[in-house]
């Protein structure tokens, strides 16, 4: 297969990138919405938003159709969508070449495995596990009954200490750092009130569940986090399931969450509520012989 027929083009200008990849990443939202969801965060709250690198992306074109894309978010993964063995070898190369650093992958199961192998002929990288999850689609809602004591609530600018010290703990406990600045995530959540709160009854919060804004007619439930010393008491399901309403309510086709597959407790409860499988991804991290 030669270059002229299957070429990916990179670019770092965002607004390129959608005017080329737009389409074909709306026309499956749901396992594009990793991408549809970074890339509106990045045109609506600038290019630092996930770190002081310039962003890069990419777009793979074959007879003249988008067949496949990525994102990097420096200091985060590279992100693809489905991507076949020529696709995997081709991007490999380029980025092999132009000497970009790659610390790790994430992707469907399929797509992280053959990039893998891809990216360990060219560079000697060695693949390593981080993490397997599960996306989900949101079917017919079913409420927890009985919900736990208490109440949800939309958080506001009260809370921003709050948050952002549960999505530092949150990120920490997913393996990603803390490379995003707690504080500002609060308050980009907080803007468009995609934080809601499970209070106890006497007022204090107890869980959290978020979502992202709407596009493409998808968004994204993340990320739900309840606190060590209070997980076992239903508050997580509420929570999920208050923001799953909710999200029904705005009219979103889609409803979507990503589940950690090691945990099999919270991939019960989901299904509980109604979420549906619709595929597997895997993070890799890539690590280097000195």
């Amino acid at each position: 297969m030669t270059s002229a027929t299957y070429a990916w083009q990179l670019t770092h200008d965002l607004d390129a990138f959608l005017a080329r990849a737009g389409d074909f990443l709306r026309s499956r939202p749901a396992r594009h919405t990793v991408a549809l969801t970074v890339t509106e965060a990045l045109r609506r709250r600038g290019m630092g938003e996930y770190g002081k690198d310039v962003p890069v992306f990419g777009a793979l074109e074959r007879d003249g159709e988008v067949r496949a894309a990525f994102f990097r978010t420096p200091p985060y993964r590279l992100n693809l969508t489905a991507l076949d063995e020529p696709g995997a070898e081709a991007l490999a190369a380029l980025l092999a070449d132009a000497g970009t650093e790659v610390p790790g992958v994430s992707a469907d199961t399929d797509t992280v495995e053959v990039f893998a192998g891809a990216w360990a002929r060219r560079t000697g990288a060695k693949a390593v596990p981080l993490r397997s999850e599960r996306l989900y689609r949101l079917g017919d809602l079913v409420v927890p009954e009985p919900a736990p004591p208490g109440r949800p609530r939309v958080a506001d600018a009260g809370d921003r200490d709050l948050i952002a010290r549960w999505y530092t703990e949150f990120a920490e406990a997913i393996g990603e750092g803390t490379h995003r600045d707690g504080g500002a995530w609060a308050d980009d959540r907080i803007s468009y009130g995609g934080i809601t709160l499970w209070e106890d009854p006497e007022g204090t919060p107890v869980a959290m569940a978020g979502a992202t804004p709407p596009v493409a007619g998808q968004l994204r439930v993340a990320p739900v986090y309840t606190p060590a010393h209070l997980r076992g008491r239903g508050y997580a399901g509420a929570v999920t399931a208050e923001v799953s309403r909710a999200a029904v309510a705005t009219g979103v086709k889609e409803v979507l969450l990503f589940t950690d597959l090691a945990n099999p407790t919270s991939n019960g409860l989901y299904r509980r509520i109604g979420y549906r499988t619709v595929s597997d991804f895997a993070t890799y991290d890539f690590t280097y012989e000195a």
